[in-house]
This record gives structure tokens, C-alpha cells and sequence, in this order.
């Protein structure tokens, strides 16, 4: 796809930059080169997004809930770990 100096001024004008003569062109040859790859890009990816995963690929990857131990079990332990403490919470600076 070939970019001309016109397609350059509108995206410069949107982007509302000043290009010179040689930088339209630098910038031409740019945009061509990004624009061929991100086809080749589309041409690689779009049979893969077509793809459905059959039933063996579809693992569930979390772990069931077991018995959880009882609530507060270990609030005591940690919070003997912590440098300030407010009854059973930490104290830490007020972040504003």
C-alpha cells in the first residue's frame, strides 16, 4: 500500500505536527513498512481466531475449595509479625 504526501499532511494534521518535504517522505516509507507487517499480521492470526478448542484443551486450571480452617485461627500469629498494631489491625502511615 502506497502512502501519499496528501495521507501524510492529514496525519500530521491530526497529530498536529509540521512535517517537511523530507520527513513526508521518511514518514511515508514508515507507515508503509507498519502497514505491511500488521497485514501479514492479520494474514497469520485470522485462521487461528477461528479456531474452536475442543473439549480436550479446555482444563480448569483453578483448585476446588476445600474445608477453609476456622476464622481467626491464625489472625494472632500475624499480627504478632507486623511493627505496629491497632487491636487487631495494622497500623500504617496515613497515605494521602
Amino acid at each position: 500500500m502506497e502512502i501519499d504526501d496528501k495521507e501524510i499532511e492529514k496525519l500530521a494534521n491530526l497529530a498536529r505536527i509540521k512535517l517537511s518535504s523530507s520527513e513526508k517522505k521518511g514518514l511515508g516509507k514508515d507507515i508503509e513498512s507498519i502497514l505491511e507487517y500488521v497485514s501479514e499480521i492479520q494474514k497469520v492470526s485470522s485462521p487461528v481466531s477461528d479456531k474452536k478448542p475442543d473439549s480436550s484443551e479446555l482444563i480448569n486450571v483453578m483448585r476446588e475449595d476445600g474445608q477453609p480452617h476456622e476464622s481467626g485461627l491464625y489472625t494472632e500469629k500475624i499480627l504478632s509479625e507486623v511493627p505496629q498494631r491497632e487491636g487487631d489491625y495494622v497500623k500504617v502511615k496515613k497515605i494521602l
